[in-house]
Protein backbone atom coordinates (compact mmCIF):
# COMPACT_ATOMS: atom_id res chain seq x y z
CA UNK A 1 0.00 0.00 0.00
CA UNK A 2 1.17 3.69 -0.94
CA UNK A 3 2.55 5.36 2.21
CA UNK A 4 0.86 8.94 3.22
CA UNK A 5 3.61 11.58 4.40
CA UNK A 6 1.46 13.55 7.29
CA UNK A 7 3.39 16.98 7.52
CA UNK A 8 2.53 18.20 11.14
CA UNK A 9 1.57 16.52 14.75
CA UNK A 10 -0.84 18.76 15.91
CA UNK A 11 -4.24 17.99 16.28
CA UNK A 12 -5.45 17.69 12.57
CA UNK A 13 -2.07 15.86 11.96
CA UNK A 14 -2.38 12.89 14.73
CA UNK A 15 -6.21 12.33 13.80
CA UNK A 16 -5.16 12.26 9.80
CA UNK A 17 -2.25 9.95 11.40
CA UNK A 18 -4.60 7.71 12.92
CA UNK A 19 -7.42 7.48 10.71
CA UNK A 20 -5.34 6.53 7.87
CA UNK A 21 -3.39 3.63 10.23
CA UNK A 22 -6.22 2.09 11.40
CA UNK A 23 -7.30 1.42 7.93
CA UNK A 24 -4.00 -0.14 6.94
CA UNK A 25 -2.42 2.56 5.35
CA UNK A 26 1.26 3.18 5.65
CA UNK A 27 1.94 6.84 7.28
CA UNK A 28 5.55 8.59 8.12
CA UNK A 29 4.54 11.54 10.64
CA UNK A 30 6.75 14.52 10.32
CA UNK A 31 6.89 16.71 13.37
CA UNK A 32 9.68 19.59 13.58
CA UNK A 33 9.64 19.46 17.63
CA UNK A 34 11.72 19.43 19.57
CA UNK A 35 14.64 20.15 17.21
CA UNK A 36 12.37 23.70 16.08
CA UNK A 37 9.88 25.12 18.37
CA UNK A 38 7.46 27.87 17.22
CA UNK A 39 6.35 30.96 19.70
CA UNK A 40 3.39 29.55 20.68
CA UNK A 41 4.69 25.59 21.81
CA UNK A 42 6.54 24.82 24.59
CA UNK A 43 6.71 20.80 24.64
CA UNK A 44 7.78 18.16 22.62
CA UNK A 45 4.16 16.64 22.66
CA UNK A 46 1.93 15.54 19.51
CA UNK A 47 -1.50 17.50 19.97
CA UNK A 48 -0.23 20.41 22.29
CA UNK A 49 -2.76 23.07 23.15
CA UNK A 50 -1.33 25.76 22.53
CA UNK A 51 -4.23 28.60 23.78
CA UNK A 52 -6.80 27.31 26.00
CA UNK A 53 -7.19 23.35 27.67
CA UNK A 54 -11.02 23.65 26.49
CA UNK A 55 -12.63 21.60 23.62
CA UNK A 56 -15.29 23.67 24.54
CA UNK A 57 -18.86 23.16 24.85
CA UNK A 58 -20.24 19.20 25.73
CA UNK A 59 -24.25 19.62 25.09
CA UNK A 60 -25.40 18.46 22.08
CA UNK A 61 -27.45 21.61 21.86
CA UNK A 62 -24.23 23.32 20.95
CA UNK A 63 -23.04 23.02 17.39
CA UNK A 64 -19.16 22.00 19.05
CA UNK A 65 -20.64 19.40 21.08
CA UNK A 66 -22.54 17.70 18.14
CA UNK A 67 -19.09 17.79 16.38
CA UNK A 68 -17.24 16.04 19.22
CA UNK A 69 -20.08 13.39 19.57
CA UNK A 70 -19.89 12.40 15.78
CA UNK A 71 -15.81 12.18 16.12
CA UNK A 72 -16.26 10.26 19.36
CA UNK A 73 -18.95 7.83 17.50
CA UNK A 74 -16.64 7.60 14.63
CA UNK A 75 -12.91 5.76 16.88
CA UNK A 76 -11.24 9.78 16.70
CA UNK A 77 -8.14 9.53 18.79
CA UNK A 78 -8.33 12.90 19.83
CA UNK A 79 -11.81 12.50 21.68
CA UNK A 80 -10.87 9.28 22.84
CA UNK A 81 -7.40 10.84 24.42
CA UNK A 82 -9.63 14.02 25.93
CA UNK A 83 -12.41 12.21 27.17
CA UNK A 84 -9.73 10.19 28.83
CA UNK A 85 -7.96 13.33 30.23
CA UNK A 86 -10.74 15.51 30.70
CA UNK A 87 -10.78 17.53 34.15
CA UNK A 88 -13.86 18.79 35.51
CA UNK A 89 -15.10 22.12 33.79
CA UNK A 90 -18.79 22.30 34.22
CA UNK A 91 -20.54 22.00 31.02
CA UNK A 92 -17.58 22.17 28.91
CA UNK A 93 -15.37 19.33 27.84
CA UNK A 94 -11.97 20.46 29.32
CA UNK A 95 -8.28 18.47 29.61
CA UNK A 96 -5.57 17.82 31.54
CA UNK A 97 -3.14 19.41 28.69
CA UNK A 98 0.17 17.31 29.49
CA UNK A 99 -1.72 14.33 30.23
CA UNK A 100 -3.36 14.89 26.88
CA UNK A 101 -0.76 15.68 24.74
CA UNK A 102 1.06 12.99 26.46
CA UNK A 103 -1.68 10.08 25.47
CA UNK A 104 -1.81 11.15 21.89
CA UNK A 105 1.78 11.11 21.66
CA UNK A 106 2.17 7.73 22.85
CA UNK A 107 -1.09 6.31 20.90
CA UNK A 108 0.65 7.43 17.44
CA UNK A 109 4.32 6.29 18.68
CA UNK A 110 3.05 2.80 19.25
CA UNK A 111 1.40 2.34 16.47
CA UNK A 112 3.29 -0.30 13.78
CA UNK A 113 1.59 1.80 11.03
CA UNK A 114 3.17 4.94 11.91
CA UNK A 115 6.61 5.89 11.41
CA UNK A 116 7.73 9.41 13.17
CA UNK A 117 10.57 11.17 11.66
CA UNK A 118 11.88 14.32 13.48
CA UNK A 119 13.10 17.83 12.16
CA UNK A 120 11.52 20.79 9.83
CA UNK A 121 10.12 19.83 6.47
CA UNK A 122 10.94 22.50 4.01
CA UNK A 123 9.54 21.05 0.82
CA UNK A 124 6.95 18.71 0.12
CA UNK A 125 7.86 15.33 -0.61
CA UNK A 126 6.69 12.67 -3.70
CA UNK A 127 3.63 11.05 -3.05
CA UNK A 128 0.36 11.37 -1.30
CA UNK A 129 0.81 14.43 1.03
CA UNK A 130 -1.37 15.94 4.08
CA UNK A 131 0.23 19.34 4.78
CA UNK A 132 -1.17 19.93 8.49
CA UNK A 133 2.02 22.00 9.57
CA UNK A 134 -0.37 24.26 11.55
CA UNK A 135 -0.79 28.33 10.98
CA UNK A 136 2.22 28.31 12.47
CA UNK A 137 4.25 26.69 9.71
CA UNK A 138 7.73 27.22 9.44
CA UNK A 139 8.86 30.11 7.02
CA UNK A 140 10.67 27.46 4.64
CA UNK A 141 7.99 25.70 4.01
CA UNK A 142 5.67 28.32 3.65
CA UNK A 143 7.83 29.73 0.70
CA UNK A 144 7.74 26.37 -0.72
CA UNK A 145 4.16 25.74 -0.65
CA UNK A 146 3.79 29.54 -2.30
CA UNK A 147 4.28 28.42 -5.83
CA UNK A 148 2.42 25.08 -5.24
CA UNK A 149 -0.50 27.07 -4.50
CA UNK A 150 -0.41 30.38 -6.26
CA UNK A 151 -1.63 31.48 -9.75
CA UNK A 152 -0.26 34.85 -9.26
CA UNK A 153 -3.20 35.84 -7.02
CA UNK A 154 -3.35 35.98 -2.90
CA UNK A 155 -3.71 32.39 -1.91
CA UNK A 156 -3.16 33.39 2.31
CA UNK A 157 -4.71 35.29 5.03
CA UNK A 158 -3.96 35.72 8.32
CA UNK A 159 -4.82 37.08 11.37
CA UNK A 160 -3.51 37.04 15.25
CA UNK A 161 -4.89 34.90 17.68
CA UNK A 162 -3.65 35.09 21.74
CA UNK A 163 -3.18 32.56 24.76
CA UNK A 164 -4.68 33.42 28.36
CA UNK A 165 -2.19 33.30 31.31
CA UNK A 166 -2.06 30.36 33.83
CA UNK A 167 -1.47 30.62 37.84
CA UNK A 168 -0.86 28.33 40.44
CA UNK A 169 -3.87 27.66 42.61
CA UNK A 170 -1.95 27.82 46.17
CA UNK A 171 -1.29 31.55 44.79
CA UNK A 172 -5.27 32.30 44.35
CA UNK A 173 -6.77 34.11 46.98
CA UNK A 174 -9.69 31.52 48.25
CA UNK A 175 -11.14 33.68 50.81
CA UNK A 176 -11.90 36.67 47.88
CA UNK A 177 -13.14 33.80 45.59
CA UNK A 178 -15.31 31.11 45.38
CA UNK A 179 -16.21 27.96 43.03
CA UNK A 180 -19.46 27.52 40.90
CA UNK A 181 -20.61 27.27 37.60
CA UNK A 182 -22.90 29.85 36.07
CA UNK A 183 -26.75 29.26 36.62
CA UNK A 184 -25.41 25.61 38.90
CA UNK A 185 -25.11 24.30 35.76
CA UNK A 186 -22.82 20.85 36.17
CA UNK A 187 -20.65 20.90 38.96
CA UNK A 188 -19.00 23.74 40.98
CA UNK A 189 -15.81 23.34 38.83
CA UNK A 190 -14.84 27.43 38.05
CA UNK A 191 -12.78 29.83 40.32
CA UNK A 192 -14.96 32.74 40.53
CA UNK A 193 -13.21 36.20 40.98
CA UNK A 194 -15.84 38.93 41.82
CA UNK A 195 -15.02 42.23 41.67
CA UNK A 196 -16.91 45.05 42.68
CA UNK A 197 -18.06 48.27 40.06
CA UNK A 198 -15.33 50.40 41.98
CA UNK A 199 -12.54 47.70 41.52
CA UNK A 200 -13.76 46.52 37.74
CA UNK A 201 -13.76 49.96 36.93
CA UNK A 202 -10.29 50.80 38.23
CA UNK A 203 -9.04 47.13 36.58
CA UNK A 204 -11.06 48.70 33.28
CA UNK A 205 -8.81 52.11 33.25
CA UNK A 206 -5.86 49.97 33.71
CA UNK A 207 -6.36 47.13 30.82
CA UNK A 208 -7.10 49.73 28.02
CA UNK A 209 -4.06 51.76 28.81
CA UNK A 210 -1.46 49.10 29.60
CA UNK A 211 1.41 48.50 27.62
CA UNK A 212 1.67 45.91 24.44
CA UNK A 213 4.03 43.76 23.39
CA UNK A 214 5.23 44.74 20.01
CA UNK A 215 4.07 42.19 17.36
CA UNK A 216 4.54 42.94 13.87
CA UNK A 217 1.82 43.83 12.02
CA UNK A 218 -0.44 43.66 14.29
CA UNK A 219 -3.95 46.07 14.77
CA UNK A 220 -7.51 45.26 16.70
CA UNK A 221 -8.99 44.55 13.46
CA UNK A 222 -6.86 41.51 12.89
CA UNK A 223 -8.16 39.88 15.97
CA UNK A 224 -10.12 36.25 15.73
CA UNK A 225 -13.62 37.05 17.58
CA UNK A 226 -13.14 34.26 19.40
CA UNK A 227 -9.72 34.48 20.73
CA UNK A 228 -9.45 38.55 21.26
CA UNK A 229 -6.94 40.13 23.60
CA UNK A 230 -8.67 41.00 26.42
CA UNK A 231 -7.57 44.63 26.17
CA UNK A 232 -8.65 45.42 22.71
CA UNK A 233 -12.01 43.84 23.98
CA UNK A 234 -11.90 46.35 26.88
CA UNK A 235 -10.88 49.48 24.27
CA UNK A 236 -14.40 48.47 22.90
CA UNK A 237 -16.32 50.15 25.91
CA UNK A 238 -16.64 50.15 29.99
CA UNK A 239 -19.24 47.86 29.92
CA UNK A 240 -17.82 45.77 27.44
CA UNK A 241 -16.01 42.97 29.45
CA UNK A 242 -19.09 42.69 31.63
CA UNK A 243 -20.90 41.25 28.42
CA UNK A 244 -18.09 39.37 28.21
CA UNK A 245 -15.66 37.05 30.01
CA UNK A 246 -16.19 38.79 32.69
CA UNK A 247 -20.32 38.53 32.83
CA UNK A 248 -21.70 37.85 36.43
CA UNK A 249 -25.11 36.61 35.43
CA UNK A 250 -25.73 33.20 37.60
CA UNK A 251 -22.68 33.64 39.26
CA UNK A 252 -24.32 34.95 42.40
CA UNK A 253 -21.11 35.67 45.29
CA UNK A 254 -22.05 33.30 48.49
CA UNK A 255 -21.15 35.38 50.64
CA UNK A 256 -23.90 38.13 49.81
CA UNK A 257 -26.52 36.23 47.79
CA UNK A 258 -26.15 38.51 44.70
CA UNK A 259 -24.71 38.62 41.50
CA UNK A 260 -21.22 40.49 42.13
CA UNK A 261 -20.68 43.35 39.40
CA UNK A 262 -18.18 41.95 37.58
CA UNK A 263 -16.89 37.93 37.52
CA UNK A 264 -13.23 36.69 36.54
CA UNK A 265 -13.48 32.91 36.08
CA UNK A 266 -10.38 30.62 36.44
CA UNK A 267 -10.67 27.22 34.68
CA UNK A 268 -8.28 23.93 35.90
CA UNK A 269 -5.74 23.28 33.42
CA UNK A 270 -4.69 20.09 35.07
CA UNK A 271 -6.26 16.67 36.44
CA UNK A 272 -4.31 17.73 39.97
CA UNK A 273 -6.16 21.28 39.72
CA UNK A 274 -2.46 22.96 40.58
CA UNK A 275 -2.86 25.13 37.52
CA UNK A 276 -5.69 27.70 36.51
CA UNK A 277 -5.85 29.59 33.40
CA UNK A 278 -7.64 33.04 33.29
CA UNK A 279 -11.23 32.29 30.88
CA UNK A 280 -11.28 34.93 28.61
CA UNK A 281 -8.07 36.58 29.23
CA UNK A 282 -6.21 36.25 26.38
CA UNK A 283 -3.73 38.92 25.65
CA UNK A 284 -0.34 40.33 24.43
CA UNK A 285 -0.02 42.85 26.88
CA UNK A 286 3.93 42.62 28.06
CA UNK A 287 4.79 40.13 31.27
CA UNK A 288 5.24 43.33 33.69
CA UNK A 289 1.91 44.69 32.50
CA UNK A 290 -0.13 41.30 32.45
CA UNK A 291 1.37 40.90 36.75
CA UNK A 292 0.66 44.93 37.17
CA UNK A 293 -2.86 44.89 36.02
CA UNK A 294 -4.30 41.36 36.18
CA UNK A 295 -3.22 41.31 39.66
CA UNK A 296 -5.67 44.20 40.34
CA UNK A 297 -8.23 41.48 40.76
CA UNK A 298 -8.66 40.93 44.28
CA UNK A 299 -8.87 37.57 44.35
CA UNK A 300 -5.90 37.03 41.78
CA UNK A 301 -3.54 39.80 44.23
CA UNK A 302 -0.45 37.72 45.01
CA UNK A 303 -1.14 35.32 41.91
CA UNK A 304 1.79 33.46 40.82
CA UNK A 305 2.07 33.36 37.17
CA UNK A 306 3.40 30.05 35.87
CA UNK A 307 2.77 31.02 31.66
CA UNK A 308 2.40 34.76 30.28
CA UNK A 309 0.20 35.33 27.35
CA UNK A 310 1.41 34.97 24.43
CA UNK A 311 -0.01 36.21 20.63
CA UNK A 312 1.13 34.74 17.52
CA UNK A 313 0.13 35.49 13.84
CA UNK A 314 -2.01 32.40 12.76
CA UNK A 315 -1.77 32.12 8.22
CA UNK A 316 -4.77 30.14 6.70
CA UNK A 317 -5.31 29.75 3.23
CA UNK A 318 -7.86 30.73 0.57
CA UNK A 319 -9.72 27.42 0.89
CA UNK A 320 -12.80 28.31 -0.98
CA UNK A 321 -10.63 28.44 -4.10
CA UNK A 322 -7.47 26.04 -3.67
CA UNK A 323 -9.58 23.18 -1.56
CA UNK A 324 -12.53 20.85 -1.81
CA UNK A 325 -15.17 19.40 0.26
CA UNK A 326 -12.22 16.60 1.06
CA UNK A 327 -9.73 19.17 1.81
CA UNK A 328 -7.78 18.18 -1.12
CA UNK A 329 -5.49 20.89 -3.34
CA UNK A 330 -7.90 21.06 -6.82
CA UNK A 331 -4.63 21.57 -9.07
CA UNK A 332 -2.87 18.50 -7.24
CA UNK A 333 -4.89 15.71 -5.90
CA UNK A 334 -2.23 14.11 -4.22
CA UNK A 335 -2.12 16.66 -1.81
CA UNK A 336 -4.21 17.67 0.91
CA UNK A 337 -4.45 19.96 3.86
CA UNK A 338 -6.00 19.86 7.26
CA UNK A 339 -6.31 22.24 10.59
CA UNK A 340 -6.09 26.04 10.91
CA UNK A 341 -4.43 26.49 7.89
CA UNK A 342 -7.39 25.55 5.96
CA UNK A 343 -9.58 28.19 7.64
CA UNK A 344 -11.50 25.72 10.25
CA UNK A 345 -11.11 27.53 13.95
CA UNK A 346 -10.79 25.66 16.88
CA UNK A 347 -9.03 22.25 18.11
CA UNK A 348 -12.39 20.04 17.59
CA UNK A 349 -12.85 21.71 14.22
CA UNK A 350 -9.20 20.90 13.74
CA UNK A 351 -9.29 17.60 14.63
CA UNK A 352 -12.83 17.13 12.26
CA UNK A 353 -10.58 18.03 9.23
CA UNK A 354 -8.12 15.60 9.90
CA UNK A 355 -10.41 13.08 10.44
CA UNK A 356 -11.96 13.75 7.00
CA UNK A 357 -8.92 14.39 4.97
CA UNK A 358 -7.38 10.86 6.86
CA UNK A 359 -10.72 8.71 6.24
CA UNK A 360 -10.89 10.16 2.33
CA UNK A 361 -7.50 9.80 1.52
CA UNK A 362 -7.55 5.93 2.57
CA UNK A 363 -10.52 5.51 0.93
CA UNK A 364 -8.95 6.79 -2.08
CA UNK A 365 -5.66 4.92 -1.85
CA UNK A 366 -8.01 1.15 -1.16
CA UNK A 367 -10.17 2.31 -4.34
CA UNK A 368 -13.21 3.07 -2.41
CA UNK A 369 -15.51 5.41 -3.43
CA UNK A 370 -15.39 8.75 -0.89
CA UNK A 371 -18.01 9.22 2.25
CA UNK A 372 -20.86 11.66 1.58
CA UNK A 373 -20.93 13.92 5.32
CA UNK A 374 -23.59 15.82 4.26
CA UNK A 375 -24.33 18.78 5.20
CA UNK A 376 -27.12 18.04 7.80
CA UNK A 377 -23.75 16.67 9.69
CA UNK A 378 -21.30 19.33 11.61
CA UNK A 379 -18.28 17.48 9.65
CA UNK A 380 -20.02 17.89 6.16
CA UNK A 381 -20.89 21.21 6.91
CA UNK A 382 -17.61 22.32 8.04
CA UNK A 383 -15.86 20.47 4.68
CA UNK A 384 -18.14 22.11 2.49
CA UNK A 385 -17.89 25.81 4.25
CA UNK A 386 -13.98 25.80 3.58
CA UNK A 387 -14.73 24.79 -0.32
CA UNK A 388 -17.77 27.17 -0.65
CA UNK A 389 -16.24 29.43 -3.75
CA UNK A 390 -19.46 31.58 -3.05
CA UNK A 391 -18.13 32.90 0.20
CA UNK A 392 -17.34 36.64 -0.69
CA UNK A 393 -14.60 37.38 2.18
CA UNK A 394 -13.50 34.28 3.72
CA UNK A 395 -12.56 34.34 7.09
CA UNK A 396 -11.70 31.51 9.62
CA UNK A 397 -14.78 29.86 11.45
CA UNK A 398 -16.16 27.93 14.35
CA UNK A 399 -18.66 25.27 13.80
CA UNK A 400 -22.24 26.68 14.10
CA UNK A 401 -25.72 25.40 13.27
CA UNK A 402 -25.81 28.15 10.99
CA UNK A 403 -24.13 26.26 8.62
CA UNK A 404 -25.95 23.13 8.80
CA UNK A 405 -29.35 23.38 6.85
CA UNK A 406 -32.67 23.89 9.05
CA UNK A 407 -34.94 21.71 9.71
CA UNK A 408 -38.47 20.72 7.93
CA UNK A 409 -40.51 21.57 10.61
CA UNK A 410 -40.69 24.10 13.33
CA UNK A 411 -39.34 23.64 16.88
CA UNK A 412 -39.99 25.46 19.65
CA UNK A 413 -36.95 26.77 21.55
CA UNK A 414 -33.55 27.43 20.37
CA UNK A 415 -32.29 24.67 22.89
CA UNK A 416 -34.66 21.93 21.51
CA UNK A 417 -34.13 23.11 17.80
CA UNK A 418 -30.31 22.35 18.38
CA UNK A 419 -30.78 19.40 20.24
CA UNK A 420 -33.16 18.06 17.29
CA UNK A 421 -30.73 19.34 14.38
CA UNK A 422 -28.04 17.23 16.85
CA UNK A 423 -30.15 13.93 16.47
CA UNK A 424 -31.02 14.21 12.98
CA UNK A 425 -27.24 14.51 11.91
CA UNK A 426 -25.98 11.60 14.45
CA UNK A 427 -28.78 9.25 13.04
CA UNK A 428 -26.88 10.12 9.48
CA UNK A 429 -23.55 8.95 11.34
CA UNK A 430 -24.90 5.57 13.08
CA UNK A 431 -27.02 4.92 9.75
CA UNK A 432 -23.40 4.67 7.40
CA UNK A 433 -20.96 4.30 10.74
CA UNK A 434 -19.90 0.66 9.61
CA UNK A 435 -18.82 1.99 6.00
CA UNK A 436 -17.08 4.96 7.70
CA UNK A 437 -14.76 3.06 9.73
CA UNK A 438 -13.77 0.15 7.23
Amino acid sequence: MEPVTVIGAGLAGSECAWQLARRGIPVTLREMKPEKMTPAHVTPWFAELCCSNSLRGAGLENAVGLLKEELRRLDSLILRCADATAVPAGGALAVDREGFARMVTEELRNHPLITVVPGEVTELPEGQVVVASGPLTSDALAEHLLPLLGDGQQTTLNFFDAAAPLVSFDSVDMDSAYFASRYDKGTPDYINCPLSKEEYLSFWQELTTAQEAEVHGFEDGQVFEGCMPVEVMARRGEDTLRFGPLKPRGLPDPKTGKEPYAVVQLRRDNADGSIYNLVGFQTHLRWPEQKRVFTMIPALKDAQFLRYGVMHRNTYLDSPRLLDRYYRLKSRSRIAFAGQMTGVEGYVESCASGFLVGVETARRLKGQAPIDFPQETAIGALGLYVSNQTVGVFQPMNINFGIIPPLDHRVKGKRNKNAELSQRSLAIIEARKEEILS
